[in-house]
């Protein structure tokens, strides 16, 4: 089973291991491996990787933040 955590942040720096575009899923595997997905990808695959994961770190919620503007 895997776990839902808020831990270990996703940036702008981490992209999607299917397109490039940003991540906001990291899924960490029981093998050892770790994959990023978009969250496009993250909804093609998501019901095969849920019983090979033992965390998921899912910020899908982000995709429609507004960001915050830097003060000049």
């Amino acid at each position: 089973m895997s776990a839902l955590t808020a831990t270990a942040s996703l940036t702008a720096d981490d992209r999607c291991d299917g397109c490039g575009a940003q991540a906001y899923v990291r899924v960490r595997l029981a093998t050892g491996g770790e994959l990023l997905f978009c969250g496009h990808h993250w909804g093609r695959h998501s019901d095969a990787l849920l019983p090979q994961a033992v965390e998921v770190v899912d910020e899908t919620d982000r995709i429609t933040e507004t960001p915050a503007v830097a003060e000049a």
